[in-house]
C-alpha cells in the first residue's frame, strides 16, 4: 500500500489526557517522524504536531485513536500522492499499528 506524508495537529484541552496521547504516539511511534509539543500554560491547554510517514489505513488508526480521547480535538492533513523519494509501501520489519512499543515517542506535555 502507498505511504502518505502528513501533518497531524492535536488541541489537548484536558491536560490529564497527556498520558493516554502519549501512550498512543508510543503505539505509533514507527510513522512519526517528528513530534512538536507545546504546553501552552497561559491557556491551560497544549499544541502537538506531528509529521507522519505512514500508509492511509496506519494514519487512519493513529488519528482514529487520538480522536478518541475525551479532551483533545484532532486534525490531519495528508499528502495528495507519494512524494518524491518515499517509499511506495511500508517496511516489512514496521508493525505500528499491532500494539507492540515502539519505543521514543513518549514525550511529557
Amino acid at each position: 500500500m502507498a505511504r502518505r506524508l502528513g501533518v497531524v495537529g492535536i488541541v489537548v484541552e484536558n491536560l490529564s489526557a497527556a498520558t493516554e496521547i502519549n501512550a498512543i504516539l508510543h503505539d505509533f511511534a514507527a510513522i512519526i517522524v517528528g513530534r512538536m509539543g507545546i504546553p501552552y500554560r497561559e491557556r491551560g491547554l497544549a499544541v502537538i504536531a506531528l509529521i507522519v510517514d505512514g500508509t492511509v489505513d496506519e494514519l487512519s488508526a493513529l488519528t482514529g485513536r487520538l480522536g478518541r480521547v475525551q479532551g483533545a480535538s484532532v486534525k490531519t492533513a495528508l499528502s495528495k500522492e507519494n512524494p518524491k523519494g518515499s517509499p511506495k509501501e511500508s517496511p516489512k520489519e514496521s508493525h505500528c499499528c499491532d500494539g507492540a512499543a515502539q519505543g521514543g515517542a513518549d514525550v511529557s506535555l
